[in-house]
C-alpha cells in the first residue's frame, strides 16, 4: 500500500513544480530582454516615413531676442535637417539634458525645434529660462495628441528628420555627449549628405 500512496503524492509534486517552472522561465525571459540591449534603441515604425503632419501652436509667451518663439509645423521640415526634442518641464530626464541641447543648438547645420508635451506655458516659459532656450521653434502638445501622432514612448525623445521631411532617426531618452556621438551625430551627418526635396 505505502507504493500507492507515493505515486499521488510525487504527481502533486510534480503538479506544483511545473507552474513554478514555468514561472522561472518567464522571469528569466523577462530578464535577459531587459537587460540585453539599450532600451534607448526601440524601433519606431515611421522612420523612413514623413514627419507627422501636425501643426502645433507656439508656447504662449515663449519668446527669444524679444520675439514670440514661432510653434511647429510640418512645413518647416523640408529643405533642413531637423532634430526635433519632445520635452517637458516636468520630466526630470528633460532637466538633464537641457544643458546639451543648448550646446547642440550652436550647431548651424541644423534646425532645434520642440515639442512641449503636456506641459504648462508658465512652467515650460520658467524651465527654458532657467536652462536657456535652445529651440527655434517649439510648439506646445497640451493634450498629448501630438506625440501619439509621433510615436513617442515618454519624455524625453528626440527625432532627426532629414531634409526630405522624413523621419531619419528615433532615440528614446535624454540626449548626451554619448549617445550623441554614437548615434544621433551619425544619423545628422547621413540626413546632410541625403537629398533634399
Amino acid at each position: 500500500m505505502s507504493t500507492v500512496q507515493q505515486t499521488p503524492t510525487r504527481g502533486r509534486r510534480i503538479l506544483v513544480l511545473i507552474p513554478l517552472a514555468v514561472f522561472l522561465a518567464l522571469t528569466a525571459l523577462f530578464l535577459v530582454r531587459l537587460f540585453s540591449g539599450d532600451p534607448s534603441r526601440i524601433p519606431s515604425a515611421l522612420i523612413g516615413h514623413p514627419a507627422p503632419a501636425i501643426d502645433l501652436p507656439p508656447v504662449a509667451g515663449l519668446v527669444r531676442d524679444g520675439k514670440q518663439i514661432p510653434g511647429i509645423s510640418a512645413a518647416d521640415f523640408r529643405g533642413n535637417v531637423t532634430v526635433v526634442n519632445v520635452w517637458s518641464s516636468w520630466c526630470i530626464p528633460c532637466h538633464d539634458e537641457a544643458p546639451f541641447l543648448l550646446e547642440l543648438a550652436g550647431d548651424t547645420r541644423i534646425r532645434l525645434v520642440g515639442i512641449n508635451y503636456k506641459d504648462q506655458p508658465d512652467n515650460a516659459r520658467r524651465f527654458l529660462n532657467r536652462y536657456g532656450n535652445p529651440f527655434l521653434a517649439s510648439g506646445a502638445d497640451q493634450n498629448g495628441r501630438a506625440a501619439i501622432e509621433w510615436g513617442v514612448y515618454g519624455v524625453p525623445e528626440s527625432f532627426v528628420i532629414g531634409r526630405d521631411g522624413r523621419i531619419a532617426y528615433k532615440l528614446v531618452g535624454p540626449l548626451g555627449a554619448e549617445n550623441f556621438e554614437r548615434e544621433i551625430k551619425p544619423a545628422i551627418e547621413r540626413a546632410l549628405a541625403g537629398p533634399a526635396s
